[in-house]
């Protein structure tokens, strides 16, 4: 994920300050990680280190004084561009569930018991991003993170199955090498 170019594409609205900014990413991205403060702020300047943003002024609505950023003509058409990019697959797929399998293979452990509880842990996520995308006034950015998440649950899912089905090879290979 690029912050900056999250952040630039929030710009594109128009100006604001670092503390609406980060309020609006978390609205956007619900599933993703929340953006934290300090995050927003470092990022920003960057932008403005960079060319990309830069300090319309202050304004203080009462509160605190607060930094107002825009975003400069090639900042504007930045995000276009990154988002205009293929992201290419990567050359190596390997996560933690995989991980965890081989090392409990290697080690003796008992990865048919790990892949059960993992696939447990995977349909509670499914039901939970299921009711959250399901739930009464869900807006289009929550939906489209929850479907994207089931998506990549489903595939954890199915690649458990298939690896459940082959751990008698799999434990012999490893046994015999």
């Amino acid at each position: 994920m690029s912050t900056r170019h999250i952040l630039l594409g929030l710009l594109a609205s128009g100006p604001s300050h670092g503390y609406d900014l980060k309020r609006r990413h978390d609205e956007r991205f619900p599933q993703a990680r929340p953006l934290a403060y300090g995050q927003a702020y470092t990022t920003l300047q960057r932008l403005v280190r960079d060319g990309l943003a830069e300090v319309e002024g202050t304004d203080s609505d009462g509160g605190p004084e607060r930094t107002v950023y825009r975003a400069t003509d090639d900042g504007t058409r930045e995000p276009a561009r990154w988002a205009a990019e293929i992201a290419p697959p990567a050359p190596f797929v390997t996560n933690e569930i995989f991980t965890r399998v081989v090392v409990s293979i290697l080690s003796g452990g008992d990865p048919a018991a790990y892949l059960r509880a993992q696939r447990a842990a995977h349909m509670e996520r499914t039901r939970e991003l299921t009711a959250v995308k399901s739930a009464r006034g869900a807006d289009l950015a929550t939906v489209l993170s929850a479907d994207f998440a089931l998506n990549h649950l489903d595939a954890d899912l199915r690649w458990t199955t298939t690896t459940a089905a082959r751990l008698t090879t799999l434990t012999a290979e490893v046994d015999t090498a």
